[in-house]
Order: C-alpha cells, then structure tokens, then sequence
C-alpha cells in the first residue's frame, strides 16, 4: 500500500529578477504584464498521483502572463521542462519540488512549491539490468568502476544537437594520450545510496568554458581544452526512463561527470547503449548547446578481439602472389564480416569468404606492400607484407607519353594525393579566382618553425616521373614576393637516404598575392648520387639510370632552410612530364 504525503509550501520561497539572454520560446503571450514575473501568492501548481505509487504528475496551474519558460527542480536529482512533467521517486525519502516560471525578459520567481514524502522502495530498480550493467547491482557491494575506452574509435566526440556526437569530431584511439590526466580517471557506481565517486589523481580535464567553475583551480590549456586542479567529492546517480529513453544523472556537491566534464545541462546524460562491458552516452553542453559522445568500459576489461597472420606467396605464373588469411582466431560470439585485399599497385581485391586465396600479377617491378584490411563484429584488423618484384612482366609494354601530364588540380583531376610533412597542406576556396587562375579550389601550404617541412606526392608503388622527352614541372603558386617555393625530386627506395637520391630546383615569387607559374627545368641538371651510384651530369639523358624509373615523389618546400616563423602559400595545377607505368599494352 502506497504511503506518501503532499505538503503545498506557500511558506518557502524565493523571488529574484534577473536579466538574461532569453532561453528558447516556451510560452508567450505577449500581453502588457509580460515584463514581470509572477507573484509568489500567483504561483499555483497540481500534484497528483501517477501510474503508481512512485510517479507524481506536476501541473503548473499558474494563470499569470508572459511567461516565457516553466522549469522544474524535483528534489531526486533531475530536472524538468514545461507545464506538466512526471516525477518519479523510487526511493524511501523527503524530496522538495522547486518551480521557477520566468517571464520573457528573463526575469524569474523560483519557489518550493510541493514535498514529497515517500516510505515505499521500488525494488524493481535493482533487478533492472540498466541499473545491474552501470553498477554491478546489490552483489556487488563496492560498485563497479568504469573508464574511458580510449583504445575505440568515437570514445570521446562532438556534433551538433540532436546526434549521437561524433559529427564533428570522432576521436582516435588514444587521441588525447597526451593531455596526461585523462585516460586514468574513473567513476565508479554503487546501487547501495546510489553514490557516484569520481577518482582523478587531483586533476581533471573540462572543457573550456567550464574552466572557470569555483571547484577548479590553476587551469591551463592543453590540447584546445583545460586540466585544472579539482578534489571531487562523492555525489549520487541515477538512471531514468523519459519519453522512450533512458537517462543518467550525475549531481553533487562538486560537478560529477564521466572523466571529462562538458557541462553537461542539469548533469544529464542520454544512454545510447548499455551493457556489462560497454557504456556509451551523449549529453548537451549548457554553454554551446552541442552533442558530446562518451564511450566507457569496466576498469581492468579486456575487449576480445579476431587475431589472423597474412600469409604472402609467390604463385607459379610470372610476378603472381596469393594472399590469404591463416590462423585466424575468432572469439565466440564474433565474426569476420569481410576481407579487402590491397595489392599496393592501386589494385584491390574483395574476397568473397574471409577463407579465399585471391592472386594478383604485377606488370611492373618495384617494391609493394600488401594488405588484408579485415572487418570483424568487433573493429578492423589491418595486416600487411612487402614484397619486391624483381622485373617486369613479359607483357608489359611501356608507354612514353611526349606531352605534359596534369598530377593534381585539387578540384577534378588528381593521379595521386598531396600530403604534408611536418607542415599543414589542405584543399581551400582560391583565394584570387580570377585569370590566369579561375579554379574554385586550390592547396594551401603553412609551415612553422620547421626548415624542411614539405607538401609531397608520391606515385603508386613501380611508377616513375620519366624525364626523357619532358623534363619541366610546372606549378600556378600565389603568396609573397621574394619567398622562395623549391620543388625537389627523390627515390623514396632509398629509405632514410632519399633525401640524398634527389634533384632540386628554386622558383622566387615574383608578386604579392598574385597567380603566376612557376617552372622547374631539370634539364642539364646533375646528380652527384651521394647515396648510391647515379652519378650522372644530366638527369633527363635518356642513357642515364635516373631519367626514366628513378625519381617516384615530388616535394614542394616552402623558404627551405628556413626555420622560424610562419611561412604561407597557395599552389595549384601541379603537373609535369608523362608517369612511365601510368598507362600499358596490357594490364592484369
């Protein structure tokens, strides 16, 4: 038999007017009174009981104008929106309901408006495996602790509201392993008082924009966000069901939060998945209004995971290898949803079963690298071996092609990416999309503090630039006058050395700001092959080793040589002469 009390308190309460940016639009009546907020004697709510002993339904019944918003404190640690709402109390316990009705120029009344007395125990909580999976349940009188799965792809992320937070940014395994504070922390959950305890070794990472909460102290930035001093103290949790989703909610003392606090609004946070080994949430920021993703695990939890070798031999035809899979081990429960074979030669293979032999002959010599790129029920499983081909295939017919060749125009055409080392390179709006330059995208290069950090594009394993009939690079570049743009040639076969395999040739920008092609002309020019034996006196003679299956990558540097500072320019249109491999008689 239910046993509660309703005491409607007219004694307490609290009426303060404040001017803040508006909420969004609740209410609106727009009459003359709409710039007060209403009286204590005018507040006026109903309490009655709900689907059973342990729900009440709130109704504001207040008949004043104006108001903008109606929010609900219900005293269990949640709280609340709108002119009605269900309470739900599972707990023997007094709990004061507080109601706060403010008006639309931000000025609010906030009072205690109900109690509630409840002497029942919902008991169905602690079978409820939600309430198991989070805590451990009542065999578990320590309570169970998890951590941040920092080894999974999302365990931590951002998106815009109303998604599961990984929109904007997904984090890597361990992506924030430099922060230091963060992957050691813990919270640990016990059903016995509902006591939420967050350990942080003394320091704590926030976001930015909580940094300034009176229980931090000596923040400082690190990696866009803040560690600050912070002593937690014990707080409480609970889980609740709301409209068809589930819901944790973390209060105390002193912010209680899943390791890295967000501000999550009224401490709450949507359960996306629960289980015995894995907890993740999205809650909403209270500042920006994002979504944050959090991903936990058990602290001490091992995930399984599919184990297999590569296995890489040589077939009887001519430059042919099988790839398979071997000692696969696949955990119960799990499987291998697919295999992709990549031949390192721009040729991939998708087996049909993840038992399948695939083959692949090559057409050129070079040195490749071969992959498995394995998809299990339980993330990717990526294996690679190398192998050397030591000469082309009989049915290889090379191509020279006596004209130039478009490499990248980072809009439409791109025979192979342009990456940065030690410097940023990315694809941007141009910044003069006028003549002799109308595209719509270009490459941007920054570079700071680093002498030798270089924009590159590297050709597919067994292709070459060939010098024999075309020996000019060309490039459109934008940025200062008198800064120097270099663009050197190397055979990255030669390992840590390639820099000494190479050619290299400068071009000085001669406006500011303006579109101009810079040329490079390695004809006549010599490689002294410091590294091995390429000497030659001419790079583009057709009798020398180096002319037409030597050179496989393009660096652009920016001022080399130069170490300080910050060094900016656009470049776009990179072409040069015909890619010997790039096109054949016959192609496997």
């Amino acid at each position: 038999m239910k046993k509660y009390m309703l005491k409607i308190s007219l004694l307490m309460s609290i009426l303060a007017i404040l001017f803040t940016a508006c909420e969004p639009q609740e209410f609106d009546t727009g009459d003359a009174r709409e710039s007060y907020p209403p009286s204590e004697e005018e507040i006026t709510v109903q309490v009655t009981q709900g689907s059973d002993e342990f729900h009440f339904d709130l109704v504001n019944t207040t008949e004043v104008s104006g108001i903008h918003s109606i929010s609900w404190n219900l005293g269990n640690g949640n709280t609340a929106k709108g002119k009605e709402v269900t309470a739900y109390y599972p707990l023997p316990g007094t709990y004061d309901i507080t109601l706060r009705i403010t008006t639309n120029t931000g000025a609010f009344t906030e009072k205690v408006v109900a109690q509630i007395v409840q002497e029942e125990t919902d008991y169905s909580i602690f079978t409820n495996e939600k309430f198991i999976y989070l805590s451990g349940g009542v065999d578990d009188l320590d309570g169970k602790t998890w951590v941040l799965d920092s080894l999974a792809q999302g365990h931590l992320g951002v998106g815009p509201a109303g998604t599961v937070g990984l929109e904007w940014w997904n984090a890597a395994p361990l992506a924030k392993q430099a922060v230091g504070v963060l992957y050691d922390d813990e919270i640990n959950f016990q059903v016995n008082g509902f006591i939420a305890t967050l350990t942080n070794h003394g320091q704590s990472y926030v976001k930015n924009f909580v940094a300034n909460d009176p229980a931090y102290s000596n923040g400082y930035e690190d990696d866009s966000d803040f560690v600050v001093d912070y002593n937690p103290q014990p707080g409480s949790w609970f889980l609740e069901e709301r409209g068809g989703k589930w819901y944790l909610t973390l209060s105390g003392p002193t912010p209680m939060f899943p390791v890295f606090d967000v501000g999550a609004v009224d401490g709450s946070y949507e359960v996306l998945k629960i289980e015995e080994n894995l907890l993740e949430l999205v809650a909403i920021d209270r500042v920006e209004g994002n979504a944050w993703h959090f991903q936990l695990i058990p602290k001490g939890y091992v995930k399984p995971s599919v184990t297999a070798e590569l296995s890489v031999a040589e077939a009887t035809e001519t430059n042919t290898y099988e790839a398979s899979l071997t000692n696969m081990d696949i955990p119960a429960g799990q499987a291998i949803n697919g295999v992709v074979f990549d031949f390192g030669d721009g040729e991939t293979v998708t087996a049909d079963e993840y038992s399948d032999v695939v083959s692949h002959t090559y057409m050129r010599a070079g040195t490749y690298v071969i992959s498995a790129h394995v998809s299990t029920s339980i993330g990717e499983l990526t294996l690679s071996e190398t192998v050397t081909v030591a000469a082309n295939h009989p049915d290889y017919v090379p191509f020279l092609l006596d004209e130039m060749v478009m490499y990248n125009d980072f809009s439409e055409v791109a025979l192979a990416n342009v990456n940065g080392e030690d410097c940023f390179v990315s694809v941007v709006a141009n910044p003069s999309r006028i003549y002799p330059n109308r595209s719509s995208q270009v490459a941007m290069y920054s570079k700071t503090n680093n002498q030798w950090a270089n924009a590159n594009m590297k050709l597919p394993a067994g292709y070459r630039f060939d010098l024999r009939s075309i020996s000019t690079f060309k490039m459109m570049v934008y940025g200062k006058a008198g800064d120097v743009v270099l663009l050197k040639l190397e055979n990255t076969d030669w390992g840590g050395n390639a820099w000494m395999s190479g050619v290299e040739l400068n071009y000085t920008i001669q406006e500011d700001n303006t579109w101009e092609m810079a040329e490079y002309d390695f004809a006549g020019v010599a490689n002294n092959g410091s590294a091995g034996d390429v000497f030659t006196n001419d790079v583009t003679d057709p009798a020398a080793a180096v002319s037409h299956d030597f050179y496989d990558i393009i660096r652009i540097m920016l001022n080399p040589g130069t170490g300080e500072g910050t060094h900016e320019f656009y470049f776009d249109e990179l072409s040069g002469p015909h890619v010997e491999g790039i096109k054949s008689a016959k192609i496997n």
